[in-house]
């Protein structure tokens, strides 16, 4: 397959000393991949890389069946606009000013702005919602402004790719989600290909169409989102030990109370998360159930949770589960019933219930009162 951006036996480092190598890159046009892993692996060693900030230590980098070593930095600089993490150093330069500083590889040597540079900036600065801040000091906006100013100065660039160091960083969550949102229609209606770092996961499993895990020696893995973001591989990538990675919802949950589960929580339908999450700040190991397993509740169970009876999906709660929590619900010293009513097929919940009740075990109203 032709490829408009694409790598061959990439390999990146420092002063010819080697740190990741063999990367391979394919991208079409309009598509946008992400880098993660964990700090320090590389990922903004790539990029720098990627744009000829530094010189690979072996392989190539091509754009449109063009190697950037043999591209001139007018042709870079129309073919690649750049967002690195290095702050940007001005004196007297308005917002305006910096974003208006995309146009200069089409202005020529005098850099005078003609009506059409001027539209861009406009247009592009509304786009990212920056019109407002344009008279005023580049160096007097909080970091999360400026992020945004320097996105907008690169798409004044007009560019064929775009590559972004956390372009989310000092962002709350309001503009971060902006600027991924505006990153996806800039990719699809432009045809821009964009490459970009990010420590948000979330985010990053919504906004790209291809995922680059970044660790060790060798990229770990390449893929589309729905084949990277897994429990077993992102907890792997990131080498998580006191916590887990839940797919479902793109997050992350503390480290589960250890112990024997001392309160048993009746739940399903999402009614329960509120508590798993109570008792796991509280310290306190519990068990739940029956919860089916395609129930929302089990996916957080499932990392919160000392113990869960779960039926599989769409099928009636069989006695052996329900005997099995029966037995559990027995040995505890408190019973949380999240539930307010029973439907067909979860109603060995009501008599876990109505059991719980008839032994004189603790019915608390909540975690909170525990």
């Amino acid at each position: 397959m032709d490829y408009f951006f694409w790598t061959k036996k990439l390999t990146v480092g420092y002063n010819g000393m080697p740190l990741i190598r063999d990367i391979e890159i394919g991208l079409n046009k309009g598509q946008i991949l992400t880098l993660i892993g964990p700090n320090g692996a590389g990922k903004s060693t790539i990029l720098k890389t990627l744009t000829k900030y530094l010189r690979s230590v072996y392989g190539t980098v091509y754009v449109d069946g063009r190697s950037i070593d043999d591209m001139s930095a007018g042709d870079l600089s129309r073919g690649i606009a750049v967002v690195l993490t290095e702050s940007l150093k001005t004196e007297l330069m308005t917002c305006e000013n910096v974003v208006a500083s995309g146009r200069y590889p089409y202005t020529g040597m005098l850099g005078i702005l003609a009506a059409r540079d001027k539209e861009v900036v406009r247009d592009t600065m509304e786009r990212l919602s920056l019109w407002e801040l344009r008279e005023r000091d580049f160096n007097e906006i909080s970091d999360g402004q400026r992020q945004r100013v320097l996105l907008a100065r690169a798409v004044c660039q007009e560019p064929q790719i775009i590559v972004l160091d956390e372009p989310t960083s000092y962002l709350d969550i309001r503009y971060g989600i902006e600027i991924l949102n505006n990153l996806r229609k800039i990719a699809k209606e432009r045809g821009i290909t964009v490459i970009m770092s990010l420590h948000d996961l979330n985010m990053a499993q919504k906004a790209s169409d291809l995922v680059m895990c970044v660790k060790g020696e060798y990229i770990t893995y390449y893929g589309e989102p729905r084949k990277i973001f897994k429990r077993e591989l992102i907890s792997e990538l990131y080498e998580l030990t006191n916590g887990s990675y839940n797919p479902f919802f793109g997050s992350f949950e503390l480290e589960k109370p250890r112990g024997r589960p001392d309160v048993f929580v009746i739940a399903g339908g999402g009614t329960g998360i509120d508590q798993y999450r109570i008792l796991q700040k509280k310290g306190i190991p519990f068990a739940t159930g029956i919860l089916h397993e395609n129930d929302i509740d089990f996916q957080v169970a499932y990392d919160l949770a000392g113990e869960i009876f779960a039926e599989k999906s769409f099928q009636m709660i069989g006695e052996d589960i329900y005997q099995r929590a029966l037995k559990r619900l027995e040995t505890c010293g408190a019973v949380i019933n999240c539930l307010t009513r029973y439907g067909f097929m979860n109603l060995p919940n009501k008599e876990l219930y109505e059991r719980a009740v008839s032994l004189k075990l603790r019915i608390a109203a909540n975690a909170d009162s525990l």
